[in-house]
């Protein structure tokens, strides 16, 4: 009985060391796009804080998951506010002179592009108010810009990072 043996093809070489060397590059794309995942979770949770404070009237967290530099760009404001508490002082214009409330808010299409650590936050708003002439519905289209920041410090330490919203620009959404 013959045993023969026969050398792998050079094609066969050739391929296990490039998968050799690519398994490392895939290791670490995938690890980029878990990361990314979790970034892009923690971004619309952040979204969904400020959307929901804001749809049931909880202004303090809703102006919470904003910078104190935040800016603000809306079409029913002839200008650009350059921090929170300027809007929070024309909020309460609003809330003086009109009776101004946001009766729910709901969000739809959202989009995230992360951009190291800055996010934008897209997405569709219908949002019912009511002021001293009635409710109205609004539809609206909005991006919001997001910036990683750490936090307070706890007593251990450690300074948690948060996603915070550092510019908001609201506009009519087209008719349909």
């Amino acid at each position: 009985m013959t045993h023969t043996t026969t050398a792998p093809s050079a094609t066969a070489a050739s391929a296990t060391a490039a998968s050799a060397e690519t398994a490392p590059a895939e290791a670490a794309s995938a690890e980029v796009a878990e990361v990314a995942e979790v970034q892009a979770a923690a971004v619309q949770a952040a979204a969904d804080t400020l959307v929901s404070a804001f749809a049931e009237g909880r202004l303090d967290d809703y102006f919470a998951a904003f910078a104190p530099e935040a800016t603000f760009v809306f079409h029913s404001t002839p200008v650009r506010l350059t921090s929170t508490s300027e809007y929070r002082a024309l909020w309460q214009t609003w809330v003086d002179q009109d009776d101004f409330r946001v009766l729910g808010c709901t969000s739809t299409s959202p989009l995230i592009q992360l951009l190291g650590s800055t996010a934008v936050f897209s997405h569709e708003v219908e949002t019912v108010i009511s002021t001293r002439e009635g409710e109205e519905t609004l539809r609206e289209r909005e991006s919001i810009v997001f910036r990683l920041t750490s936090g307070q410090a706890t007593p251990d330490g450690e300074a948690p990072r948060r996603w915070l919203a550092v510019h908001e620009h609201l506009s009519p959404a087209p008719e349909a």
